[in-house]
């Protein structure tokens, strides 16, 4: 069979017809996969060569860098000496600084007083101040200026120390005023102890300290009828609060104490002597302030404990004053637990009215004497 077919006046190759020849119809192509090679890419053009630079450009020089910045003046350098003092200042901003001072001594000694200010304002590392901060103080503001109405010495102790405590608990949150704190103590031969928070401490140093607010006058926090034991009045403070006691108890008790010491500041020297009631036995009122101060250092320290917070001891001149009231009243005591029979009587009998045997105490320490 023959590829073409002739048709009368077929076009030769080049498109123009040619008389007598039939037209020639091509026979089918061969598809792309069956050649056995296929054509190689064409390559890429090559890059063009970077024409020459001219010969004006290559006599050129490198183009000179930015000139630098001048110095700052005397006078920035001395604005910025209290940023250098809190360092504050940037890497350059130092660099300059501490090279101005090297040649420029006025502000060489004011960049030594501002750092000496500088490491007056670091935050307290302990709430506790010293003990005896407070007292120098007052020593020597009133060698200077004498109060018109001075606080009496003895209840000196009890400002002290609940300035003391009232320290320690201005920064506690919610978590350290429900804080567990153990009071411990003695009833007879059986030691006692009482589960509370920091708060139901504040509580029961409120009720305890209403019983000198009763015998000077004044408002009982616990209203009337409220007794005279120490225990019963802290119990009955507790059961009345429906919910655990918070740090609202902290004003009323930093406000009480206040009242307190202004009370007896103005009464005069005759009320160091009214009789205070402790349900089974009173004090006079000048021992009273001694007892609460004693007691408010004690639970201070129970509290401490608990946050795991450190506290100092009194100042030695009112612990003397302390220890001196517990010597005081060590002969009753005895003489209360010789009659429950829980003391050892005298080895050798004598005449009524004499003592029967003598105690020599000495203390040795911050409050100590004779």
């Amino acid at each position: 069979m023959s590829d073409s077919v002739e048709f009368p006046d077929s076009p030769d190759e080049d498109g123009s017809p040619v008389p007598g020849r039939g037209a020639r119809i091509p026979g089918p192509r061969a598809a792309a996969d069956d050649w056995d090679v296929l054509p190689a890419p064409a390559p890429a053009p090559a890059p063009a060569p970077a024409p020459a630079p001219a010969p004006a450009e290559r006599l050129l020089p490198p183009p000179a860098a930015a000139p630098a910045s001048p110095p700052p003046s005397h006078d920035v350098l001395k604005s910025l000496l209290g940023a250098w003092a809190l360092s504050a200042c940037s890497a350059e901003e130092t660099q300059a600084v501490e090279d101005h001072l090297t040649e420029c001594a006025p502000c060489a000694e004011e960049a030594l007083r501002l750092r000496d200010a500088v490491g007056l304002l670091h935050p307290e590392e302990n709430l506790d101040l010293t003990p005896l901060l407070r007292s120098r103080v007052l020593e020597d503001c009133l060698g200077k200026r004498p109060a018109r109405i001075p606080v009496p010495v003895w209840a000196t102790p009890y400002d002290t120390e609940t300035a003391r405590l009232d320290a320690l608990l201005q920064d506690f949150g919610d978590s350290e005023w429900h804080t567990p704190v153990r009071l411990k103590w003695f009833e007879e031969e059986r030691r006692t102890s009482r589960r509370t928070t920091v708060a139901g401490v504040i509580g029961h140093l409120l009720t305890v300290d209403g019983l000198i607010a009763t015998a000077l006058g004044l408002e009982d926090p616990l209203g009337a009828h409220a007794g005279t034991d120490p225990t019963a009045r802290t119990e009955r403070f507790w059961a009345a609060t429906p919910y655990p006691v918070t740090r609202q108890v902290r004003e009323p008790w930093r406000s009480q104490g206040h009242t307190l010491v202004r009370t007896v500041s103005f009464a005069g020297l005759g009320v160091a002597d009214l009789s205070v009631g402790y349900g089974d036995f009173s004090l006079p009122l000048g021992d009273a302030f001694l007892e609460r101060a004693f007691e408010c250092w004690v639970h201070a320290w129970d509290i401490a404990e608990a946050v795991d917070y450190p506290y100092e001891p009194p100042s030695g001149a009112h612990l003397h004053r302390m220890i001196d009231l517990a010597a005081r009243l060590l002969p009753t005591v005895l003489a209360v637990r010789r009659r429950k029979g829980l003391a050892a009587p005298a080895r050798d009998l004598v005449e009524a009215g004499t003592p029967g045997r003598t105690l020599h105490l000495e203390i040795e320490g911050a409050g100590g004497g004779s």
